[in-house]
């Protein structure tokens, strides 16, 4: 078995010396945001965006005149994006359900699926309007039926974004906000005089926004822990051809100047083709600019022996989004277990995941895939259990192993709580401190 790297990208200790510097911006911002409040948001709304008007809300009035700068064709290709996000996530809501089972006479042990109760949707638009964001973030919140949603996107061109606004508007946001980096995050976590805090966040963003959403973690919930886009497309010569892969990576690539794209294939010719087809696109590509030096610095073109090969090195690297080419596919459906989400088929792509097809866009970067899916509906929701103790039998039966399990530990005012339940509803003498006799009853 061989694996053969065609092109490799940066290292990784070139990514955490990057790393290092965000850290230290954004730990000195947010300090000074929760010490400031509004003033230091204004302050950085002006500075990096070049827009600080009366209020950053929107007003009601101010939404419907935004709306009416857009085409009905737009209006109407946005509603059909989000009824589609809205539709799967109403059958994923569907799916979780409340449980109430007793599991002994007189025992009875639940959950419940209840909603956080305010979210902060930061849905990024400073360099490209990211409509998309708002229906995964903005309408997925509403569908799991959180009753505050606040949302927040950056200025575009020094002025609220139309599409933008719609589509925070159509998926329920109760307050938009034209704020955009470090300090939206940072105010709607940590709150000022005009935005009340929220108990999570949620949404994609900047190498800042990101790092933000790390150091409010804990303060607040967040979605995920997320990196710059990530691609890869696993092909081989039955499914795929250069053109198709080129211009796969590339549509991923145009994102940031950091955004990782990936090949992984067991067809040199596919590889090196791919690798020419790209040097063709980026001299026609019109985000070529950025699209090159996310390439250059972060592209990969792996060539694999064998298709268990390719699925190793794709589950290593767990990239955010995964093309998988091949005539196997729904074999590394299967058989992968590290990514944030899989798109089988030539006919499928990551452009359609982002934006339309329904699943969700906000997914798991820089190997977090190992360890959790992204953006859902569940996201939103907080599985909390209770439990019912309904007979004086149930409440000795489970009371006397309670009380030696905690004296086993050490803990005696814990077996005391056992106990007491044990002499009232038992008529057990057990003597203070002391561990529930055994009982052949209590089996």
């Amino acid at each position: 078995m061989a694996i053969t790297y065609l092109k490799r990208g940066k290292s990784d200790a070139a990514r955490a010396e990057d790393n290092a510097k965000t850290r230290a911006t954004v730990e000195a911002t947010l300090a000074d945001i929760e010490a400031r409040g509004d003033a230091a948001v204004r302050d950085l709304s002006e500075k990096f965006d070049g827009y600080a008007p009366e209020s950053f809300r929107l007003s009601q009035a101010q939404i419907d005149a935004l709306i009416g700068e857009l085409t009905e064709r737009e209006i109407a290709d946005i509603k059909f994006a989000q009824k589609q996000v809205v539709a799967f996530a109403k059958a994923q809501r569907a799916s979780m359900l409340d449980i109430e089972v007793e599991t002994l006479p007189g025992v009875i042990l639940g959950h419940k699926n209840i909603p956080v109760q305010s979210v902060g949707c930061y849905v990024p638009g400073g360099k490209f309007p990211m409509v998309a964001s708002a229906h995964m973030s903005v309408a997925t919140a509403k569908v799991a039926g959180v009753p505050r949603i606040v949302a927040c996107t950056p200025p575009f061109k020094g002025k609220p974004n139309p599409a933008v606004v719609a589509a925070m508007h159509f998926g329920g946001a109760d307050e938009i906000h034209i704020l955009g980096g470090i300090q939206a995050v940072g105010a709607m976590a940590i709150g000022t005089e005009s935005i009340e805090a929220v108990h999570m966040l949620v949404g994609p963003g900047n190498a800042f926004v990101a790092e933000a959403k790390r150091q409010l973690f804990g303060r607040v919930g967040i979605d995920l822990f997320a990196g710059p886009t990530e691609t890869m497309v696993i092909a081989d010569e039955t499914a795929a051809d250069p053109e198709l892969c080129a211009t796969d990576l590339l549509g991923q690539a145009e994102h940031g100047y950091n955004s990782p794209a990936v090949l992984v294939t067991n067809s040199r010719a596919l590889a090196e083709g791919t690798l020419e087809e790209i040097d063709r696109l980026l001299k026609i590509l019109p985000t070529a600019d950025t699209a090159r030096v996310s390439w250059e610095d972060y592209g990969e073109v792996i060539l694999c022996d064998s298709y268990e090969e390719m699925r190793e090195i794709a589950d290593e690297i767990a990239s955010e989004h995964v093309q998988v080419m091949t005539d196997r596919d729904d074999w590394f459906l299967e058989q992968m277990t590290c990514y944030g989400a899989l798109f089988l088929g030539p006919r499928t792509n990551v452009a359609n995941g982002d934006k339309v097809i329904g699943t969700n866009h906000t997914l798991p970067t820089l190997k977090a895939g190992r360890y959790t899916g992204g953006l859902w509906v569940g996201k939103f929701l907080k599985t909390h259990s209770y439990q019912k103790v309904l007979t004086d039998e149930a409440a000795t039966l489970v009371g006397e192993y309670g009380s030696r399990l905690c004296m086993l530990e050490g803990f005696v005012g814990h077996a005391e709580q056992c106990n007491i339940r044990v002499r009232r509803y038992g008529g057990v003498n057990v003597p203070y401190g002391a561990a529930a006799p055994y009982r052949e009853a209590a089996e």
